[in-house]
């Protein structure tokens, strides 16, 4: 019980540092919900610090999941590519328990829950199959490339704030927002917030373009790691 609460505690308490701090401190503004002052910005800024997370704890654990579990390799027929998909699924857990609070949020804040919310399993069916894609060349590179975990680290942490979690894309000045719009995790955040926050309906583009490609990703990084996996019992 105890470790299911942390799944709630743990985002509440990094959302209300965040949300001070840009909120309050650098005095960042939103458009949708603008009205209801830090709490508006809470809501916009956990809608974007969810996806961010599910892909975060994907991406970080994936570089150890074949190293760290070295007898499902040499010592057992075990079916590897399944570490990954676990992995997934705990996040998308985690981020689900997230959005349960955002959802109660979204009550207290204008007392009413749109349609719209019921477009998010597509919105993020392109974020856990890229996501899934991710962990199986991850886990398989980490078998090699031991570092490779620092490296994803770095980088995650790059993306937390080159990824519109903590404003919006149209705060940038306009020669910005193409470039920052290349990184997959903008769509998805922009997307999400589109159909939790401002209660419109997602890209039709985005669903059909943002499918197909996690579909093809999942495909690729698959066959990939089925590839390498013959070679991570000498390794190990």
């Amino acid at each position: 019980m105890v470790g299911l609460g942390w799944s709630f505690v743990t985002p509440l308490l990094m959302l209300a540092v965040y949300t001070f701090i840009f909120s309050q401190v650098f005095q960042s503004r939103w458009g949708d919900l603008e009205q209801l002052g830090p709490m508006g910005f809470a809501i916009n800024l956990f809608a974007g610090m969810i996806v961010f997370n599910l892909f975060n704890e994907s991406a970080t654990k994936a570089p150890d999941l074949v190293v760290a579990n070295p007898n499902y390799v040499t010592k057992l027929i075990f079916p590897l590519h399944v570490l990954a998909a676990v992995n997934v699924a705990s996040a998308t857990f985690h981020a689900l328990t997230s959005l349960v609070i955002l959802i109660v949020f979204k009550l207290v804040a204008v007392h009413t829950i749109q349609l719209s919310f019921l477009w998010l399993p597509l919105v993020w069916l392109p974020l856990i199959a890229g996501s899934l894609a991710l962990s199986w060349v991850l886990s398989a590179l980490g078998v090699f490339l031991r570092d490779i975990s620092q490296v994803v680290g770095v980088v995650t942490s790059m993306l937390m704030f080159l990824s519109a979690v903590f404003y919006p894309v149209s705060s940038l000045p306009l020669r910005w927002q193409p470039v920052l719009m290349l990184n997959p995790l903008v769509i998805i955040i922009e997307q999400t917030r589109r159909v939790t926050v401002s209660g419109l309906n997602p890209s039709l583009m985005y669903i059909v373009v943002g499918c197909l490609i996690g579909l093809v990703c999942c495909e690729v990084s698959f066959r990939c790691f089925q590839r390498a996996r013959h070679g991570f019992a000498d390794v190990l």
